[in-house]
């Protein structure tokens, strides 16, 4: 049984066991890397990885949640999701920009209908889901403001 060093700096709370931090530094990272991707590739949401991402280095890693949250792109929408499930009216328009992309792309490439109507199916709920979130923590219903 591993015993706490008292010179050692306090452990949060929130973070998991020493022996398996690696495992959610690696979710942290990967989810990071998909979301830095996915800026570049239309279809793909980055807001969600980087919420994934700072969500694991929550319990991997506290320098890099730190990083996460002081960033200037990613900061932001960390901040808004966790003060009450936000999400900024710019957000909302690039992520419809792109899924209407995206979709005009399927229509002139995909052979296949039931492929581009399972797409637009699941655009338009992620869609809704999304225009159905604040835009403002001001806006926020209480109980999802901590």
């Amino acid at each position: 049984m591993e015993h706490p060093d008292p010179g050692a700096a306090p452990v949060p709370a929130s973070l998991a066991p020493r022996r398996t931090r690696w495992l959610w530094l690696l979710l942290a990272y990967a989810s990071l890397g998909l979301g830095i991707v996915a800026i570049f590739i239309p279809g793909i949401p980055t807001t969600e990885f980087v919420l994934l991402s700072a969500w694991a280095a929550g319990k991997g890693s506290p320098r890099l949640q730190r990083w996460l949250e002081r960033h200037r792109l990613f900061g932001p929408m960390i901040h808004n999701w966790r003060h009450g499930r936000v999400v900024a009216r710019r957000a909302k328009i690039s992520a419809s920009l792109m899924m209407s992309l995206c979709l005009v792309i399927m229509l002139f490439t995909v052979k296949r209908h039931w492929v581009i109507v399972l797409a637009t199916l699941g655009m338009a709920l992620g869609a809704a889901w999304m225009w159905s979130r604040p835009e403002r923590t001001e806006d926020a219903e209480p109980g999802e403001r901590s």
